[in-house]
């Protein structure tokens, strides 16, 4: 049963927000904040403009504003870095990370939380791409990234059955993020795939919760070419890591032996087989059936144990919860 609002006021929640070039928005983000909000945390990362001030003309209207300021520039990871452990240190119970450029809309802080609350996820994060008709507002471009960068996410991460990973609308139980190196997380725009990464690591279910994004005149930081360039190599990483760590040192079950079995044959099988075809093409002379159907044996079984190992991986997604239901008091 969905709890009452008011309900929340008895749960220490935290809203982080990351601060940068957001002088004007990031008022009108604050207030909009629901008043069971326990702890605002702003993280104004060395932000040029008036930010901080703006944050400070509200600090003696609303005591919950907790401004935290760097000196310099870490990031939107480096900012959420800074406003996890002031809200661990708060002792509060879950977080919320909002940003400050009005995109997020705080009437759907609910459904992020409620999921928390009763025990169904560790960790949920908005989906814009349940809503058809929010889809189409969009813009393309954002549009066209999130979709070429979401199954590369899905299989570097191993949370299979998530999309939109760019999202930064997320809610995270405090029971968890304690559990996370937060200096791995990565300082940039690639702070929420490192996220997914390290949650997997750890076993935390996540959960996609549909929120459509609003878009307004505010101008993103995020540039396609600049995805394009960095996440790549990053991605890469994160699935080498996973697969190595989760595998052969958390683990060893029958998608390691059949990694084990299937990469050695594969590459056998292509190596030998190209070096064959080119020395006896240039020779003149067809190649021993031997000599055709080693290579051709091994690549197919390679394939074969590759593909079993990625079915066992589709069902190896964390879906029992680490972290218990929270337990509140209900008005009456």
């Amino acid at each position: 049963m969905r709890p009452k609002a008011p309900a929340f006021s008895t749960i220490p929640i935290a809203v982080v927000i990351p601060a940068y070039r957001v002088s004007s928005h990031i008022q009108e983000v604050i207030r909009g904040l629901p008043s069971w909000v326990r702890y605002i945390i702003v993280v104004e990362d060395a932000s040029p403009d008036d930010t901080a001030s703006k944050v400070e003309q509200l600090m003696a209207q609303d005591a919950r504003l907790i401004l935290i300021r760097h000196t310099h520039n870490q990031g939107v990871g480096g900012a959420m870095r800074s406003g996890f452990r002031k809200a661990l240190e708060l002792g509060a119970e879950i977080v919320v990370k909002v940003d400050g450029d009005g995109q997020m809309d705080p009437a759907y802080l609910p459904d992020l939380i409620i999921p928390l609350i009763e025990g169904r996820a560790d960790y949920t994060k908005g989906n814009r791409f349940h809503d058809f008709n929010a889809l189409q507002k969009m813009p393309w471009m954002r549009r066209l990234g999130n979709i070429a960068l979401s199954f590369l996410v899905k299989a570097a991460t191993g949370y299979w059955h998530l999309f939109d990973p760019a999202n930064g609308y997320i809610a995270i139980r405090s029971h968890v993020l304690q559990r996370i190196p937060l200096e791995s997380l990565d300082p940039g725009y690639y702070f929420e795939t490192s996220m997914l990464g390290a949650l997997y690591l750890g076993g935390a279910c996540v959960m996609d919760v549909p929120i459509p994004a609003r878009y307004g005149e505010e101008i993103s930081s995020l540039k396609i070419h600049r995805v394009l360039w960095e996440f790549p190599p990053r991605l890469l990483k994160t699935f080498l890591r996973r697969i190595i760590l989760k595998n052969f040192l958390y683990d060893f079950s029958m998608l390691s032996v059949y990694l084990l079995a299937g990469l050695p044959l594969l590459l056998f099988g292509l190596i030998f087989g190209s070096v064959k075809w080119i020395q006896y093409a240039s020779l003149g002379i067809p190649a021993p059936t031997g000599t055709v159907m080693l290579p051709t044996l091994c690549v197919i079984l390679g394939i074969q144990f590759l593909l079993s190992a990625i079915e066992i991986d589709l069902q190896n997604v964390p879906r029992t919860p680490l972290s218990p239901p929270i337990q509140q008091d209900h008005d009456p």
